[in-house]
C-alpha cells in the first residue's frame, strides 16, 4: 500500500502535507489494496439487508468501520452486529450509550435498526462511505509515521461538521470531548494534560471554554468551522504536540489536583 510522504514533523511537516494532500490522497486511493477493498464494497453493499449479513463479510465490515474511524472493532463482530441491529431510535440502544458518538453515527448511517430504513439502498451511499474510508485510511497510514499528523488530518476533515450542527455551544463542546481524536487535539492545543479528563465533566467544560477564549479569542466551537480559526487551532496543536511529555513525570492524581488548584475560572 502507498505510504504517505512526510518530510518532517511539526509545522514544517504539516505544511508540506497540506500542500501535497490532494495528490497523495489520490495516489493512496488508487493503490491495489485500497482499490480492492473499495471496489468490493461498491459491488456488494447494496445487496446487504441485515446487520448480520454486513458483519459476515469481513471486507465489507472493514470499509464500513474504517469510514468512521472504528477499524479497531473489526474483530468484535457480535458487538457490532448487536449495535447495528438495535439502531439509534431507542435512547438506551448500545450506540446511544457510548460516550464516543462515532458509534452512533456509524449505526445511524446504515439504518439497520427497528423502524429504520437501510441507507445502503440509497444511490450515493457506497460513494459516501468509500470517500470517508479512503480519507480515514490515509489518516491511519499517516499516523503510523506521525500520530499528531493523523489527528490533525482527522480534525481538518470532521471538525467543521461537528461544530456546524444546530445545538448549543456547550453541547458542541461535549461532542468534542466525547471524540478521542478531537479531544486530544483540543487538550494539546490548549496545553491541557490528558489526565485533565479525571476532573468533573462540568469543570472540564468550563476549562475548555476559558482556555479557548484566551488562546483563540472565542469559546464557541462553531467559530472553529471558520478556516482561519481552524488553521490556527491545528497549527497550534501540531506545534505543541512536539512539546508533549513536559509533565510526564507527575502522577495522574497530582496533575488533576494541580490543574484544579491553578486554573482561574
Amino acid at each position: 500500500m502507498y505510504q504517505p510522504v512526510l518530510v518532517s514533523t511539526g509545522i514544517v511537516g504539516w505544511q508540506f502535507l497540506q500542500r501535497t494532500y490532494d495528490r497523495q490522497l489520490e495516489t493512496f486511493s488508487q493503490s491495489a489494496q485500497v482499490r480492492r477493498e473499495t471496489d468490493h464494497f461498491a459491488e456488494r453493499i447494496s445487496e446487504i439487508r441485515t446487520a448480520e449479513e454486513l458483519v459476515s463479510d469481513r471486507e465489507l465490515l472493514k470499509v464500513a468501520l474504517g469510514a468512521f474511524g472504528l477499524e479497531a472493532d473489526l474483530d468484535n463482530r457480535y458487538f457490532i452486529q448487536k449495535m447495528l441491529s438495535e439502531g439509534t431510535t431507542a435512547e438506551d440502544s448500545i450506540a446511544n450509550r457510548f460516550a464516543d458518538d462515532r458509534y452512533r453515527e456509524f449505526s445511524e448511517a446504515f439504518g439497520f435498526g427497528p423502524g429504520e430504513i437501510p441507507r445502503n439502498l440509497f444511490p450515493n451511499f457506497a460513494d459516501e462511505i468509500i470517500t470517508k474510508y479512503t480519507a480515514s485510511s490515509f489518516e491511519v497510514a499517516t499516523g503510523e509515521q506521525d500520530d499528531s499528523m493523523r489527528t490533525a488530518l482527522y480534525a481538518q476533515r470532521v471538525l467543521g461538521d461537528v461544530v456546524g450542527v444546530e445545538s448549543s455551544a456547550d453541547e458542541k463542546w461535549f461532542t468534542i470531548m466525547s471524540q478521542p481524536p478531537l479531544r486530544s487535539l483540543f487538550e494539546t492545543a490548549l496545553n491541557l494534560p490528558s489526565e485533565f479528563g479525571q476532573i468533573d465533566i462540568d469543570q472540564q467544560l468550563d476549562v475548555f471554554k476559558d482556555r479557548a477564549s484566551r488562546q483563540f479569542g472565542s469559546d464557541d466551537p462553531a467559530d472553529f468551522a471558520d478556516p482561519e480559526f481552524m488553521d490556527d487551532l491545528i497549527t497550534t496543536y501540531v506545534a505543541r504536540a512536539q512539546l508533549e511529555g513536559v509533565v510526564a513525570g507527575q502522577s495522574s492524581g497530582n496533575i488533576a489536583l494541580t490543574l484544579l488548584q491553578n486554573i482561574q475560572f
